[in-house]
Parts: C-alpha cells; sequence; structure tokens
C-alpha cells in the first residue's frame, strides 16, 4: 500500500547550510532503498522544512518518525497523511524546490503573509500550496 505523507519542521539552533546539504544528500543516498520518494522545501529566511514523502506504508512512517527523532529538526507537524493509488514524485528519490525562484505572490494565494508556514494553514491548503509550489518553482537535485 503506497501512502503520501507531507510534515513541516523549522531548523534547529545551530543547523547551517552544509548540515541542511547533508539532509538532502542522506535523503538521496538513503530513499531508493527504502523506496521513497518525494521532495523537500526548505525555506532559509524562516528555517521552516515543508517535505512530501511517498512510499510504502511502513516505510514512510519508519522515515517520518527518524526524522520527527532528528536533532536537526524541531517543531516536527504532520500536515498531511493519506493513502495514494499513484506517486506524484515517482522520478525524484529527492528533489529540493528552489525557493529563491518563487513569486511571493503564490505564497499571499494561500496564506496571509507572503511566507512559507505551513503550521498557519491547514494540511489540504499546505499540500494544494505545495503542488502549486511544485509546478511554479524550479526544482533543484538530480532525478533518482
Amino acid at each position: 500500500m503506497l501512502v503520501r505523507l507531507m510534515y513541516a519542521s523549522r531548523t534547529a539552533p545551530g543547523v547551517d547550510h552544509d548540515a541542511l546539504l547533508g539532509i538532502l544528500r542522506q535523503c538521496k543516498d538513503n530513499n531508493p532503498a527504502l523506496g521513497i520518494t518525494g521532495l523537500l522545501c526548505h525555506c532559509s529566511s524562516s528555517g521552516i522544512f515543508m517535505q512530501v514523502l511517498e512510499g510504502g506504508r511502513t516505510a514512510v512512517n519508519r522515515l517520518y518518525l527518524k526524522i520527527a527523532a532528528d536533532p536537526r529538526h524541531t517543531d516536527v507537524e504532520l500536515l498531511d497523511y493519506a493513502e495514494i493509488n499513484e506517486r506524484r514524485f515517482a522520478g525524484w528519490t529527492m528533489g529540493q524546490i528552489n525557493m529563491s525562484r518563487l513569486n511571493p505572490g503564490l505564497l499571499l494565494k494561500y496564506s496571509a503573509t507572503p511566507a512559507l508556514d505551513p503550521y498557519s494553514v491547514s494540511g489540504k491548503v499546505s499540500l494544494s500550496m505545495f503542488d502549486e509550489l511544485v509546478a511554479t518553482a524550479s526544482i533543484m537535485g538530480e532525478r533518482g
């Protein structure tokens, strides 16, 4: 059974750019063997992560629990979880949305301010916003 899980978290104090690259590299290295695909969005100005994970229920659940316990993340919050018939991000072991190319007007469409803040909107709104982020912002990294 395939599931899609979306969560938000904040960067823990002291986590620098190199550590963030390490998180992305870890995803790309470990996810293929787990059958997990997805995308990561990180806003450096707010320190907010938003990530979608897709794969088998057990693998996705275990990875989420590992992320929730990772000291590089704080305020880990589940935004959306659903059984799915097919993956949206099957070609990505873990792509990253390029927030520097994002039009702030897109964020205003879904929230009160032009900032990425999935904590202030519903899970359904976060998923819709994420879909549009994927469609309008370039994705960095290599397809897996």
